[in-house]
């Protein structure tokens, strides 16, 4: 049996991804800062406490996993915070930076030892980091740390193809989640669903390539 981790795993999107594998049959990790009820009853194995920005956290849960093998890692833990030109809080920035692509990052290297050969991982990002889709301005910290994000899954997909670990970086969709105020155009639910999808299409052929859970390939 298959065993995915998922990141950000107690609610919204994340929650969606450990639902739609443990429905397919795999062993799913849910790693979150605090579980929610929906989590704790979905059957995944939860491993709360664990805030992606801290090394000691993630650092432990690299040792908590140690031997595991993971067949697929999906770094979906992110915040959305929205500054507008001339009142930029820089914090706020920084903090997305921390969260959106540095945290991703260290999850990532801190569970190499777990990725054999095939496994595959999966970054979740947002079409706001890319420059050349970008019509309407603004999001500066959001937009900035996905960009940011992408750039190191690239990297990382030219890193691990020698190893046949590839890497996805995909664009859930405009989803109904508490990040948007559920404001989005498709549920939780059906972002999972196609998300896993791109996954199942992901080779060594077309890691490192950034789409849309639609199944559009998006401009950077």
């Amino acid at each position: 049996m298959k065993t995915v981790l998922v990141t950000g795993a107690n609610r919204g999107i994340g929650l969606a991804l450990c639902k739609t594998y443990l429905a397919q049959g795999w062993n799913v990790i849910g790693v979150c800062r605090t579980a929610s009820p929906e989590l704790t009853e979905s059957g995944a194995l939860v491993v709360a406490g664990v805030d992606v920005t801290d090394a000691q956290a993630v650092a432990q849960l690299a040792d908590r996993l140690d031997g595991k093998s993971i067949d697929l890692l999906i770094n979906n833990a992110g915040i959305f915070l929205h500054e507008a030109l001339g009142d930029i809080d820089y914090q706020s920035v920084q903090q997305q930076f921390l969260v959106n692509a540095e945290a991703p990052l260290r999850v990532t290297e801190a569970l190499l030892g777990n990725l054999a050969a095939g496994a595959k991982i999966a970054f979740i990002t947002s079409r706001m980091g890319s420059i050349a889709d970008n019509s309407s301005g603004g999001y500066y910290g959001y937009r900035m740390s996905k960009a940011a994000l992408n750039a190191a899954a690239v990297s990382l997909a030219r890193d691990l193809k020698p190893r046949g670990i590839a890497v996805a970086i995909l664009h859930p969709g405009y989803v109904q989640t508490a990040m948007v105020n559920f404001g989005g155009d498709i549920s939780a639910d059906v972002s999972a669903q196609r998300l896993s999808q791109r996954i199942d299409g992901l080779t060594l052929e077309n890691s490192g390539s950034f789409w849309h859970s639609n199944g559009d390939l998006l401009p950077w």
